[in-house]
C-alpha cells in the first residue's frame, strides 16, 4: 500500500493541474442529454448515491452533471443539532483530521504538518487570531452532499484567494503529499461569531472545477497566480447557523479553524463519517461570576 500511494502522489506532480480542471469544468458544465445523463448515472452507480434524499429525485432532470453534483436536498434531510452550543458540521464527508492548533501548526497525517499562516495565504496576523486554536478537516467524496454551511451564526470580516496546485486532497495524497492543504489552491472566509474569530477554508483538488461563495458567487477559476482579498468591513454579510455559505463544483475537502478555548471537539477521529448539521462540537460554557 505505501509504495502504491507514492506512485499515486508522484504522478500527479508533473500533471497540468489547471488545464485538467478547466476541461472539467466545461464537461461538468455541458448540456448534452446523453452524455450528462450517462455521466450521472454512472457516478450514483459508483458510488451509491442516495438521490431520495435530493430535492429532485430524478437523475434525469437535472440540465447538467454539475446541477446534480451541486443539488439541493429536501428541507428535512439535514436536521440541524438542536442544543444551542452546538458547533455544527459544515458539510457532509469524513472527518480527515480533528484537534489542536499546536505552536501554529496544523496536523496532516503522519509526519506532516503546515500552518495557519500558510493555509490562510501567508499573513501571520490573519493567522495569529488562531493560534493555540482548534481545527478540523472534512474531506468529501463524490457521493456526498456538496453544499457548504455555517457551523454557527457569523458575520464575514475577509475574504481570501490563495493561488496553488490541485493534487488529490484523499487520504493517499495526504499522506504523501508535504503540506498539501497549505499547496493546493484554496478559499479562505474569516467570520467573526459569538464563538470569536472562525475560518472556514475551501480547498481545491483535481477537477474541483471551481469554488463558489453565496455573496461573491464563483471565486475560482480564473486561479490567477496571487493572493487576492476581499474585506468585507464595510460592507457585512450575515449568515445564520446552518446557512449554505458556498459549494464545491466537484468534490474537495473543508477545514475549519477555531480561536483558542473558542470550541470542544466531539470525540471525532479519522475516518469518521459526518454530516451536515450533526455535530461537531460544543462552545464551553460561560463561567459566571460570583455575586
Amino acid at each position: 500500500m505505501p509504495l502504491r500511494e507514492t506512485l499515486f502522489s508522484l504522478l500527479q506532480y508533473p500533471l497540468p493541474h489547471h488545464a485538467l480542471s478547466r476541461l472539467m469544468h466545461h464537461l461538468t458544465r455541458c448540456e448534452n442529454r446523453a452524455w450528462k445523463d450517462a455521466f450521472i448515472r454512472r457516478i450514483i452507480q459508483l458510488y451509491r448515491v442516495d438521490m431520495a434524499e435530493a430535492l429532485q429525485p430524478d437523475p434525469a432532470a437535472y440540465p447538467s452533471f454539475n446541477a446534480f453534483f451541486t443539488r439541493a436536498l429536501k428541507p428535512d434531510a439535514r436536521p440541524l443539532c438542536p442544543d444551542p452550543d452546538a458547533v455544527l458540521c459544515p458539510a457532509d464527508g469524513a472527518i480527515s483530521q480533528i484537534g489542536d492548533i499546536e505552536a501554529g501548526s496544523i496536523f496532516q497525517a503522519k509526519g506532516k504538518s503546515y500552518t495557519a499562516t500558510e493555509l490562510l495565504g501567508g499573513d501571520p496576523a490573519r493567522a495569529a487570531a488562531f493560534q493555540n486554536g482548534k481545527f478540523a478537516t472534512v474531506y468529501l467524496s463524490p457521493r456526498d452532499y456538496h453544499r457548504l454551511h455555517m457551523p454557527l451564526a457569523g458575520t464575514l470580516r475577509e475574504m481570501v484567494h490563495v493561488p496553488g496546485r490541485l493534487f488529490s486532497v484523499n487520504n493517499a495524497t495526504a499522506r504523501q503529499v508535504p503540506n498539501l492543504f497549505a499547496r493546493n489552491e484554496r478559499v479562505a472566509a474569516i467570520f467573526e461569531t459569538e464563538a470569536g474569530p472562525m475560518a472556514l477554508v475551501l480547498v481545491g483538488a483535481i477537477f474541483v472545477a471551481s469554488i463558489e461563495t453565496v455573496w461573491q458567487g464563483v471565486v475560482t477559476p480564473p486561479a490567477g497566480t496571487t493572493v487576492r482579498t476581499w474585506d468585507y468591513r464595510d460592507t457585512p454579510v450575515r449568515l445564520e447557523r446552518g446557512q449554505e455559505m458556498g459549494r464545491f463544483n466537484m468534490g474537495s475537502t473543508i477545514i475549519v479553524l477555531f480561536g483558542e478555548n473558542a470550541v470542544d471537539w466531539e470525540a471525532l477521529a479519522h475516518g469518521d463519517k459526518v454530516k451536515m448539521g450533526g455535530i461537531l462540537g460544543r462552545r464551553p460554557p460561560v463561567a459566571v461570576a460570583s455575586p
